[in-house]
C-alpha cells in the first residue's frame, strides 16, 4: 500500500445522457445534470466525484467528501486510476451491471408464472410495479432514496422467495404455497429428495438454495440502489420517462393490448402480495370454523352395537395405493398398461370367486401430501392443508377405522411402511396395533422414497397379522408406498414364495432406473410412473387371490392424483376406488350406489368427494345416525 493517497486528476465531463465511466452515484456529474438538492456541497469533494465512492458512501452512511482512512482512500485512487486507465472496460461494467439490475428486477416483477407449460412469451409484458418504483425512486432525495431502494430490494426478493414456492406447490400440489401453513412442509420436501437422490446430493442442493436465497436478497437490494442512483442522474428526464410509461402502461391497460396473445400490461407483483394476504386471512378464519365443523359429527354418538352389523364376521382391509389417480386409467401414455392390469387383475379374482365394483371419489389433495387423502376418507371430513388435519388428529371426530375398534367386534392394525417415526394419528384411527417401516422384518434395499415393495409389505402383513388365528375379525389399514414419486427405480414382482427378508430385491433395486434419470424428465415420469401403478396393483390383487377367504372384504383407493408433471395441468382430483369380496351380500350393499362392475371405473360412473366416504359406507352397511356436537 503506497504511504500516501496521490491527489487524482478531475474526471472528465460527461452529459446527463451519458454517465462517467462507473457512472453510480448522483453528484459524480457537471454542473450541467439536473440539480439535486445534495450535489453543490459535494461536488468539489474527490470521494464525491467518485461513482464507487459515493455508492459506498451510501450504502454504510458515510457523509460524501467526510475524511476517510488511509485504506479506503487508497482503495478509492486505485479505483479512479484503473477508471482512468481503461475508460472503456469501465463503461462496459457500469453497462452491464445496470442492465443486470433492471432485468433482475424486471423479472421478479413478473413472477409467479406456471412452470408446467411456460412459455418465453410470457415474459413479455410491462408491469405496472415497474412504473411506481421509478416515479418513487425519482421524486425521492439521494439519502432516501438509498434507504428506500435497498429496503423495497429486500422485500421484492422476499416476495420473489414465496412466489418461487408458489410456483413449486402449484406444479407439485395443485395448489398455492400458504405462509401460515406450508414452511413445516418444505422439510418433508428435504427428506424426500434424500430418500430420491441421496443424502450428500440433498445437502449440496440445500446449501446452494440457502446460498442462492442470501445472494437474492444482496442482489436485489444492490439492483434497486443501482436503478435509483441511475434514475437520480437527471431528474427532470427521468420524471418525463416515468410519466410517458405510466401512461403507456395506462393506455395499454385500458385498450387490453395484447402482444404474442397475451396482454401487454400486468400487475403480478401486486396481484401475488394480495393472493398471499387473502390466503393468510381465510387460513386464519378457517381455522375456528372448521373447530366448529370438526366437533359435529352424524355418528358421533352411536352406539357400538349399531355401527357397522352387516360387516360382522369379515376381515376389512383398507388399502390406500399411492397417487393412484384418474390420469393412470384414463391418460393415453399410462392408460393402455394400467387397464390391461386392471381387466387381468378382475378376471383373476373373479376366477378366484371374488367379485368387484369401482366408483370415483375426488381427493381433497393433489400431487402429494398423501396424509391429506387418508384422513379426509377416513373422517368424512374435508382436510385440505396441514391445519385441517392437526385439528382432526386431536379431535374426538369418528374416523371409519375407529368405528371398527368402537363395537368391539374386530382387531384393528395398521402397516405403515412409509412411517419412520413416531406416528401419533394411530390413537385418532383406532389401531390398536401399527407395523412401521422397521417393524416389518424388510431387509432388502430402499426403492427411492419407498422403503420397501408393497408385495413385501403385503407379505409381511400375512406373516405377522393376517394369517395368525385370532379370537376376533381384523380391520387393517395398510399404505402401499412403491407407487411414491419419483418412480424409479420400480420393484417386480417375484414368487410369493421367495420373499424372504426382502434380500431378493437387490439385483431387481441395481437394476432399476436411477430416480435422478427420472425426476425431471416428463415423458420418462409418466411411463414408469404407470408401471408402478401395475406393480401396486398386481401385488395387491394377488395378494387377495392368495391370501383371502369368503370373509375377506378388501377396500381399496387411491390417496391423489401424480403431480401435475405426470398428470396434466388441467387434470381432476379424481380417484379410483374398489370394493372387493366373496360374499354377494357385502356388493349388494352398494348396490344403489351406480359404480362399475369390476376394477375399473367407468368414465361416467359416479363422482363424490372423498369426505362422503365414510357416512355412505357406515350406512350402507347398516350403521343408525346418532348425531353428536354441532
Amino acid at each position: 500500500m503506497p504511504a500516501s493517497t496521490p491527489s487524482p486528476a478531475p474526471p472528465a465531463p460527461t452529459s446527463p445522457a451519458e454517465p462517467d465511466a462507473e457512472g453510480t452515484t448522483d453528484s459524480a456529474q457537471t454542473t450541467s445534470a439536473a440539480p439535486d438538492d445534495t450535489r453543490s456541497t459535494t461536488a468539489a469533494s474527490p470521494a464525491a466525484q467518485d461513482p464507487e465512492g459515493e455508492v459506498a458512501g451510501e450504502t454504510v452512511g458515510e457523509t460524501p467528501g467526510a475524511p476517510r482512512g488511509r485504506g479506503a482512500g487508497a482503495r478509492l485512487a486505485r479505483l479512479r486510476a484503473w477508471r482512468e486507465r481503461y475508460p472503456q472496460a469501465a463503461r462496459a461494467v457500469w453497462w452491464a451491471t445496470t442492465v443486470l439490475s433492471v432485468v433482475l428486477v424486471y423479472l421478479a416483477l413478473l413472477l409467479p408464472v406456471p412452470l408446467t407449460g411456460f412459455e418465453p412469451r410470457m415474459l413479455l409484458r410491462l408491469p405496472g410495479e415497474a412504473v411506481v418504483i421509478a416515479a418513487v425512486l425519482t421524486a425521492l432525495p439521494r439519502r432516501p432514496r438509498v434507504m428506500v431502494a435497498a429496503l423495497g430490494g429486500a422485500g421484492l426478493a422476499a416476495l420473489t422467495v414465496v412466489n418461487l414456492l408458489d410456483m413449486g406447490f402449484g406444479s407439485y400440489l395443485g395448489r398455492g404455497f400458504n405462509l401460515v401453513l406450508d414452511w413445516e412442509l418444505l422439510d418433508d420436501a428435504r427428506s424426500y429428495l434424500a430418500d430420491s437422490l441421496g443424502g450428500t446430493t440433498t445437502a449440496l442442493l440445500t446449501a446452494g438454495v440457502l446460498v442462492l436465497v442470501v445472494a437474492l436478497f444482496a442482489g436485489m437490494a444492490a439492483a434497486m440502489v443501482r436503478i435509483g442512483t441511475v434514475l437520480g442522474r437527471d431528474a427532470q428526464q427521468s420524471t418525463r420517462a416515468t410519466l410517458v410509461a405510466g401512461t403507456v402502461w395506462i393506455t395499454c391497460s385500458v385498450l387490453t393490448v395484447q402482444l404474442a396473445g397475451q396482454p401487454l400490461t400486468v400487475h403480478r407483483a401486486a396481484g401475488a402480495l394480495n393472493a398471499q394476504t387473502d390466503r393468510v386471512r381465510d387460513t386464519l378464519r378457517d381455522e375456528a370454523a372448521f373447530g366448529k365443523e370438526a366437533r359435529a359429527d352424524r355418528f358421533g354418538n352411536t352406539p357400538a352395537a349399531q355401527l357397522l352389523p352387516d360387516l360382522r364376521g369379515k376381515d376389512v382391509v383398507f388399502t390406500f395405493i399411492e397417487s393412484y389417480g384418474r390420469s393412470a386409467i384414463e391418460d393415453p401414455v399410462m392408460a393402455p398398461g394400467v387397464d390391461r392390469t386392471l381387466a387381468s387383475s378382475t378376471a383373476a379374482l373373479e376366477k378366484a370367486g371374488y367379485r368387484a365394483k369401482s366408483g370415483w371419489l375426488t381427493s381433497a389433495t393433489y400431487g402429494g401430501s398423501s396424509w391429506l387423502g387418508h384422513s379426509t376418507t377416513l373422517s368424512g371430513l374435508w382436510i385440505d392443508n396441514q391445519q385441517r388435519y392437526r385439528t382432526v388428529m386431536a379431535s374426538d371426530h369418528l374416523s371409519l377405522t375407529k368405528a371398527f375398534r368402537k363395537t368391539g367386534a374386530w382387531d384393528t392394525v395398521g402397516v405403515m411402511p412409509g412411517v419412520q417415526k413416531g406416528w401419533p394419528e394411530q390413537k385418532y384411527y383406532g389401531l390398536d396395533k401399527v407395523y412401521n417401516a422397521f417393524q416389518l422384518g424388510y431387509q432388502g434395499p430402499k426403492f427411492s422414497w419407498s422403503t420397501m415393495p408393497d408385495q413385501y409389505a403385503l407379505e409381511a402383513y400375512q406373516r405377522l397379522v393376517h394369517g395368525k388365528q385370532r379370537d376376533k375379525p381384523l380391520m387393517s389399514e395398510i399404505i402401499l408406498t412403491s407407487s411414491h414419486q419419483p418412480w424409479a427405480p420400480i420393484p417386480k414382482m417375484v414368487g410369493w414364495d421367495q420373499l424372504g427378508d426382502g434380500s431378493v430385491f437387490g439385483p431387481i433395486e441395481k437394476a432399476g432406473r436411477r430416480a435422478g434419470d427420472v425426476i425431471a424428465d416428463t415423458t420418462a415420469s409418466r411411463e414408469e410412473y404407470g408401471k408402478s401403478i401395475q406393480y401396486s396393483v398386481t401385488a395387491l390383487t394377488q395378494w387377495l387371490e392368495r391370501y383371502g377367504t369368503d370373509d375377506t372384504v378388501l377396500v381399496f383407493l387411491g390417496d391423489h392424483q401424480p403431480i401435475s408433471r405426470v398428470s396434466g395441468t388441467h387434470a381432476s382430483r379424481d380417484v379410483p376406488v374398489s370394493i372387493v369380496a366373496k360374499d354377494p351380500k357385502v356388493l349388494d350393499r352398494i348396490a344403489g350406489w351406480g359404480w362399475t362392475d369390476g376394477l375399473r371405473p367407468a368414465h361416467g360412473a359416479p363422482v363424490w368427494k372423498m369426505s362422503a366416504f365414510r357416512d355412505r359406507f357406515l350406512l350402507a352397511y347398516g350403521s343408525t345416525p346418532h348425531p353428536s356436537g354441532g
